[in-house]
């Protein structure tokens, strides 16, 4: 699981996600609305690329609601998704990181200015917390956190985050990463460079073939549930219970262990993606469910 061009930290790993390839091929480009109303979650979208893709109308877990969770929202029940199990659920209410859970130190791959540190992840008032800010150990630089669940691959499965962003700044993503370190493929199910729009994309083949849709009008400062379900035939992207893009193309769904990172990072050598304030991306809970 080391990226060998990286230093191993005594709480942390190296990891060269998402790094940068010379060739790219965009297969299609999705971009959805989304709009809130009388808490009921009204879709639109159209494609470039591809013919017009429809939404399935399958719902998924969103939480249960609880006044004694941070977000306001407990984890889904075991029996949440008709045929799965679940798997793993955590709460976040000790003071350290669960079994299974690694952090990430060294410099992410294809962001040479960026720095992940072990110290910039903590576990603290019932939340999971990925704290930028200026570190005074990296010549007071933007440092960020960043980790994985490498004790826990899987092929296939449903995967939910309950989290949000307390400002814009760093790049806030959730991924599913290869459990062997070789890269593609890769799950984003939810990458935010800005406070009002999200992303997820696959990626795939050598050639680093990638499909992405786009999901603007959210705010990222507002507590969401965002999920992926990965099954042999489909990766749906889900948020706060409903699918908001799918990906149907076999060659695109990835077949091998992947496991579940979380992320920021940041860009401040291009003046891109760079805070001006201390940020935090803030987790509840982390639910995850295996077809039966």
């Amino acid at each position: 699981m080391l990226d060998k061009d990286l230093p191993l930290g005594q709480a942390g790993l190296g990891r060269s996600s998402r790094r940068s390839v010379a060739v790219v091929v965009v297969v299609s480009i999705v971009v959805v609305s989304i709009l809130t109303i009388a808490g009921w979650m009204r879709m639109q979208h159209s494609v470039s690329g591809p013919p017009q893709v429809v939404l399935p109308t399958t719902k998924y877990p969103v939480g249960i609601a609880s006044a004694g969770e941070p977000s306001g929202v407990a984890p889904p029940s075991p029996s949440a998704i008709p045929g799965y199990r679940q798997s793993y659920v955590s709460d976040f209410r000790g003071k350290t990181l669960p079994k299974g859970w690694l952090t990430f130190n060294g410099v992410p791959g294809g962001d040479p200015g960026a720095q992940f540190d072990p110290k910039h992840v903590a576990v603290r008032n019932g939340q999971l917390l990925l704290l930028t800010y200026r570190d005074k150990h990296y010549q007071n630089r933007w440092v960020t956190g960043g980790l994985c669940q490498c004790g826990l691959p899987a092929v296939y499965g449903a995967y939910f985050v309950r989290s949000r962003a307390t400002a814009v700044g760093p790049n806030e993503v959730e991924l599913l990463w290869p459990a062997d370190d070789k890269w593609p493929p890769e799950i984003d199910f939810n990458e935010s460079p800005s406070a009002h729009q999200t992303s997820a994309t696959v990626h795939w083949g050598g050639a680093n073939n990638t499909q992405q849709w786009l999901l603007h009008d959210v705010n990222m400062m507002a507590w969401h549930t965002w999920g992926v379900v990965w099954t042999p035939h489909e990766i749906s992207y889900v948020v706060d219970g409903r699918v908001w893009g799918i990906i149907t193309n076999p060659a695109a769904i990835p077949r091998v262990p992947l496991v579940l990172d979380l992320e920021q990072r940041t860009s401040c050598s291009i003046n891109a993606q760079c805070p001006t304030a201390p940020v935090q991306m803030q987790v509840d809970w982390i639910a995850e469910y295996r077809a039966t």
